[in-house]
């Protein structure tokens, strides 16, 4: 079997496990170039190079920048420009919007997000606006931010590195931003005067306790020996008063009745899956005997607090169970519920897996500091707007000398942002601990094992065989339409699988149509930038997509209501703006 062969199945296969989301993207490349390299596609003294590619170090080094700057409360001023916002929706989606492109231009999207969204839902309260109206506007202004400047979004920075590869010469920091811009501007207008009325009305706020209010949360509950309950129906427990609730499943000793019906009848001993809504939940405990399975006589008290927060992508509880992370005993925590937007829960709470933008009704006590940072969660509460002066002077100091050594080209990116890292760290602005912690290792993980696929395609001919087919469709279309198709395709491939790997699949393609085509490669490169950076599909696509999936209670179909028109008036923007930009 040839090379080329080898290089395109593995492709398709890595593809489909990126679609299936059964094993995490990085996880899936390192198979992907092990399978490679232990065929010979990949050459093994090469198979480990990409780690040391100067997109993954820049990558890692912007992200420990972002953190800075996040720490020192650079973000947090920005917010305060938000209280001029009125009561109507057109404008509080306006200014939000604004303010989270302009901070995901200089920081990480995702960490941008993390910090506006409470902000954001705590404004829409005051204001009587539904967060579902807020928070996608906001996810997406991340991601149109991250298209402005080199370190907005990884692919800018996989793109750069690739163009010195292939031509001698990386994009400056400011070149994405003619196209950038403009798209980003149309985009917002478009957002708030249309977009957000295009979204469902689907999740109220809690107006007494000011935190999210979600559709239904899951939660799991014990009748105790001698219980009032035992002997009656689940019909009779809903006539107690106990409020709108869903027995989804009985655990009986080993045995599990799943969906019971209304006139099954209740025993000491029974554990109860139930979904209920938030508000309702005390009011179950209370007028019954039922009592919390993640409840013990040491948490009790009324010394005790409710905490509920969102679970972050790549976070330390993304992915793993209450039992490997030991919540109670290393962390003083109980979980009491789980909210699962768009999906039925049929777990036990103990054996579930959490996954990103899963809601955690958790438990702790008053006096305590929940380490939610450490966990990956974001707590879904009004953020305290802080500025620390000193700090936050040192670090606008330091991000903006790595800028001029950029844009001058006095310093390669990852020599002026790794030195800026390193420099928040000395100065104090970040402590060692945070700066490690700041690195998403999944995405370098991911980047430095899709860095020698992508040259496999290319060497192996893969990438020159696909362009040669766009290219003798681009013989019978105008060169705009090839641009377009480009663009698409990179869009396509960005809501099913991570923006960074498109970047690097693509990257190649691109060039060598260009080459078909006899055309500058920079607008091709440039579609596959703007491509990667437009994943509004999917609640996949993204990881600021994840995050506001269930705080906003969306479902899996609505992002197209707003993310379709999204990319629509994209594709129809961005290929005049990338031929007049880059001619």
């Amino acid at each position: 079997m040839s090379a080329q062969v080898l290089v395109f199945l593995t492709l398709a296969v890595t593809l489909v496990l990126f679609v299936a989301n059964r094993w995490r993207y990085d996880v899936v490349a390192l198979l992907a170039l092990l399978f490679l390299t232990i065929t010979g596609a990949v050459p093994a003294a090469d198979a480990f190079s990409g780690f040391g590619h100067p997109a993954v170090v820049t990558v890692a080094a912007v992200l420990i920048v972002s953190r800075g700057l996040a720490a020192a409360g650079v973000v947090d001023q920005l917010t305060r420009v938000l209280d001029i916002a009125g009561d109507r929706p057109t404008a509080l989606v306006a200014i939000l919007t604004i303010v989270v492109t302009f901070a995901s231009a200089f920081m990480n999207n995702v960490g941008a997000l993390a910090l506006l969204m409470p902000v954001a839902v705590r404004l829409g309260q005051k204001r009587g606006v539904s967060p579902s109206l807020l928070l996608m506007p906001l996810a997406f202004g991340s991601l149109l931010g991250g298209m402005t400047t080199l370190i907005g979004t990884p692919p800018n920075i996989i793109l750069s590195a690739y163009r010195r590869d292939a031509l001698g010469e990386s994009f400056g920091f400011f070149d994405f931003a003619p196209v950038g811009v403009a798209l980003a501007a149309v985009c917002l207008v478009f957002i708030a005067l249309v977009g957000w009325r295009l979204l469902p009305i689907r999740v109220a706020t809690d107006e007494e306790h000011g935190q999210f209010e979600v559709a239904e949360f899951t939660t799991e509950v014990e009748l105790p020996a001698e219980s009032e309950l035992a002997g009656m129906t689940l019909r009779d427990l809903a006539a107690k008063g106990a409020g709108e609730l869903v027995v989804a499943t009985i655990f009986r000793g080993p045995r599990r009745l799943s969906a019971p019906r209304a006139d099954s009848v209740l025993e000491a001993g029974d554990r109860l899956l139930i979904e209920i809504a938030p508000g309702e939940l005390e009011n179950l405990l209370r007028v019954t005997d039922l009592t919390l399975v993640s409840e013990d006589e040491a948490h009790s008290s009324r010394d005790l607090e409710s905490v509920e927060a969102v679970v972050l992508p790549r976070g330390r509880m993304d992915g793993r169970t209450v039992a490997e992370l030991d919540l109670r005993a290393a962390f003083g925590l109980n979980l009491l519920a789980v909210a699962r937007q768009g999906r039925r829960i049929r777990s036990r709470l103990s054996k579930l897996r959490f996954e990103a933008g899963d809601i955690v009704l958790l438990q702790a006590r008053r006096d305590a500091k929940t380490p939610l940072g450490t966990l990956g969660l974001l707590p879904l509460e009004q953020r305290d707007l802080r500025l620390r002066p000193a700090s936050a002077a040192v670090a606008m100091a330091i991000f903006g000398l790595a800028i001029v050594a950029l844009v001058l080209r006095l310093l390669p990116a990852q020599v002026a942002f790794t030195t800026a890292a390193v420099a928040m760290v000395i100065t104090g602005v970040l402590r060692l601990r945070d700066a490690y912690q700041a690195v998403d290792w999944s995405i370098v993980v991911l980047l430095g094992a899709m860095i020698p696929v992508g040259e496999a395609m290319e060497s192996s001919g893969g990438a020159a065989t696909i362009a040669n087919r766009l290219a003798a469709l681009g013989e019978s279309l105008p060169l705009p339409l090839t641009l377009a198709v480009v663009l698409v395709a990179a869009m396509v491939l960005s809501d099913v699988m991570n923006n960074a790997a498109t970047a690097v699949l693509m990257a190649p393609i691109a060039v060598q149509v260009a080459a078909a085509l006899d055309a500058s490669p920079d607008p091709f490169l440039m579609a596959v930038a703007v491509g990667a950076s437009c994943a509004f599909l999917t609640p996949i696509g993204h990881q600021s997509n994840t995050l506001v999936m269930g705080p906003g209670g969306y479902r899996f179909g609505d992002y197209w209501r707003l993310g379709l028109p999204l990319e629509i008036l994209i594709v129809a923007i961005a290929v005049p703006m990338l031929l007049w930009a880059w001619p």
